[in-house]
């Protein structure tokens, strides 16, 4: 039965949305209802089997990731958006990779901090369905925007809003628009009719699995953060294992791996916005340059950079590990050693490893 209250919103349909979210740079919008039960099982189990490594967070909430309406009470639909990240004009990311010398950071983090960004484009969405609302039937909207921040499971959510299907390597895929996107939400009290969700279309393909420098996807579907490159050069904030200093080769920041070999991703587009262009020369440079930088050249340049988050520490540590797997040189050797006699505890071990090799 149609409720009064579900009349008086029929208004707000998915076209009505998507042209308010394109309008604010999202790509595309998509509405889910907030049953996570099945979610709930699989991060149930991923966490007993403590493949989120030191990244405590994941399980400090109890059910409040997998329960949305534990979260914000009330809720009983959530607004899915995404937005592409991957800045035009790079260069190609395979010759960065097949250069030693050069440094490699992941491309959702060339440019601005999409964090703030974002929110602040999801935080107007929201306005324009709640000042629509107020106008048209007098309806009080609740609400609460999210942007990679919270106990919010992102990517079952978007799975579930229709924005793709979470692929092998766990990353939300779209057959037009490929993976390199960003995901926000709004968690709402509105009755809003759920998209459809896509189909999964990754097939036998077992490309980023088989790409993965650690072997981190150990099957399809899960992935074990305390072997992936990303979680170990951003989140992980301790001694890298000498089993994984290798493989990590110069990526210095994240690892796309997984997405360079995806097929699908012939089909994703650069981002729109400016916000994503590059900053610092980020997509090509030099680790010795970059190795140069004292604290505080770090922090100026890393000025609304996501990157400025891992701070000083992390930064000279992964780039150490890097230089070590770069071709011999004296400017190398000089420059670890340079840098040994400020560097923490922590960073010096890893340039004694570079040392040594």
């Amino acid at each position: 039965m149609i409720t009064n209250r579900e009349k008086n919103i029929h208004y707000i349909t998915h076209e009505r949305l998507n042209q308010w979210a394109k309008e604010l740079g999202f790509e595309k919008l998509g509405v889910t209802d907030i049953d996570l039960s099945e979610t709930e099982a699989f991060f149930n189990e991923w966490i007993k089997d403590k493949f989120q490594g030191d990244m405590e967070w994941m399980s400090r909430h109890g059910t409040k990731r997998t329960r949305p309406a534990e979260l914000v009470p009330d809720t009983i639909s959530i607004i899915s958006v995404r937005m592409n990240y991957r800045p035009p004009q790079t260069h190609d990311p395979i010759m960065i990779l097949n250069h030693p010398e050069l440094a490699y950071i992941s491309r959702y983090a060339l440019g601005r901090d999409y964090h703030k960004m974002m929110r602040k484009r999801l935080q107007k969405l929201a306005n324009r369905i709640s000042e629509a609302l107020a106008d048209k039937a007098n309806e009080q909207m609740q609400y609460r925007v999210f942007v990679d921040s919270a106990p919010v499971m992102e990517k079952p959510i978007a799975a579930k809003a229709g924005l793709g299907w979470q692929a092998k390597h766990t990353n939300i895929l779209s057959r037009d628009a490929g993976s390199w996107f960003f995901l926000g939400e709004i968690y709402t009290n509105l009755p809003l009719a759920p998209s459809l969700e896509e189909e999964n279309h990754c097939g036998s393909c077992t490309a980023c699995i088989d790409i993965c420098p650690t072997q981190a996807i150990i099957k399809p579907y899960v992935l074990d953060a305390r072997r992936c490159i990303s979680y170990l050069t951003i989140e992980h904030k301790g001694v890298i294992p000498i089993e994984f200093r290798e493989a990590m080769a110069n990526r210095i920041y994240g690892c796309d791996d997984c997405q360079l070999v995806c097929p699908w991703n012939r089909f994703s587009q650069d981002a729109t916005s400016p916000d994503f262009s590059i900053r610092n020369n980020l997509d090509a440079p030099h680790l010795l340059s970059l190795f140069s930088w004292t604290e505080e050249e770090f922090l100026k340049r890393m000025e609304g950079s996501p990157i400025r988050r891992m701070g000083y520490e992390r930064w000279q540590r992964n780039i150490a590990v890097a230089l070590g797997n770069a071709p011999k040189s004296i400017e190398i050797k000089q420059a670890l050693k340079e840098k040994r006699v400020s560097a923490t505890a922590m960073v010096r071990e890893h340039i004694d490893w570079a040392l040594e090799q």
